[in-house]
C-alpha cells in the first residue's frame, strides 16, 4: 500500500460585492487521476493571516498501549429501544473515532435513524430506509458508511468518543428496536505536534 501524504493547500476567496457573506459551497473537483483522496480539516475564515491551522492528527497520535503492547480494540454491545442514550468508557488519553453497526429488528422508514453526542453534536442521520436485520455501518476507522456491505448514504458526521467517558445517542422511531454495536481502537498522545 502506498504511503500517504497530506499537502495543505491554501486558497483566497474574494467576494464579488462588499456584503457580509451568509453561505460558501465548495465542491472540490479531481480530474485524470486514482487511487484514494482524502479531503480533512476544511476551514474557512476571515482576513489576510492564518490563524487557526492544526496539522493533521495522525503524526502526534498512538494507539493506546498497556505494558508496552498496543491494547486491542473494545467493543461495547448493546439494545435500543426508541431513544437511549448509551455510555461508553474510553480510557485512551485522547478522543477515538467510532465505529457503529447497527442491526434493526424491524424494518425502519427513510430518514428514521440518528446518532449524535450526549446533547446533539456531531450528528448523523441516514436518509434511506433500513430493512430489519440490516448491517448499517458508521466506520470512522475507514471514512465509510455502508449497509451490508455497499456504500449507504449519511448525512453528517462520522462519530467518536471523548477520553474517559462520552454520551452518544441513538434515535429510532418510538416501538422500534435495534441491537448496536460500537468498537473503538483507544488512543494515547504520541509526541509534539510540530
Amino acid at each position: 500500500m502506498a504511503e500517504i501524504a497530506f499537502i495543505r493547500l491554501a486558497e483566497v476567496i474574494n467576494r464579488k460585492q462588499d456584503m457580509r457573506v451568509v453561505s460558501v459551497t465548495v465542491k472540490p473537483t479531481i480530474a485524470d487521476c486514482s487511487g484514494t483522496i482524502y479531503f480533512t480539516d476544511l476551514m474557512l475564515q476571515e482576513g489576510p493571516a492564518l490563524t487557526g491551522y492544526t496539522p493533521h492528527t495522525e503524526p502526534f497520535l498512538k494507539k493506546l498501549r498497556v505494558d508496552g503492547e498496543v491494547k486491542a480494540p473494545v467493543w461495547f454491545n448493546g439494545v435500543v429501544r426508541g431513544e437511549e442514550t448509551v455510555i461508553l468508557f474510553n480510557l485512551g488519553e485522547t478522543s477515538a473515532g467510532l465505529d457503529v453497526h447497527l442491526y434493526p429488528k424491524s424494518d425502519l422508514e427513510a430518514g428514521a435513524v440518528s446518532l449524535c453526542q450526549g446533547v446533539g453534536g456531531q450528528k448523523v442521520s441516514f436518509p434511506n430506509a433500513v430493512p430489519a436485520e440490516a448491517d448499517l455501518a458508521l466506520l470512522a476507522s475507514t471514512r465509510q458508511c455502508t449497509k451490508n456491505g455497499s456504500p449507504e448514504k449519511k448525512e453528517g458526521f462520522y462519530q467518536y468518543s471523548a477520553a474517559w467517558d462520552s454520551k452518544h445517542k441513538v434515535t429510532l422511531p418510538e416501538g422500534k428496536t435495534a441491537r448496536v454495536l460500537f468498537e473503538m481502537q483507544e488512543m494515547q498522545d504520541g509526541g509534539e505536534p510540530i
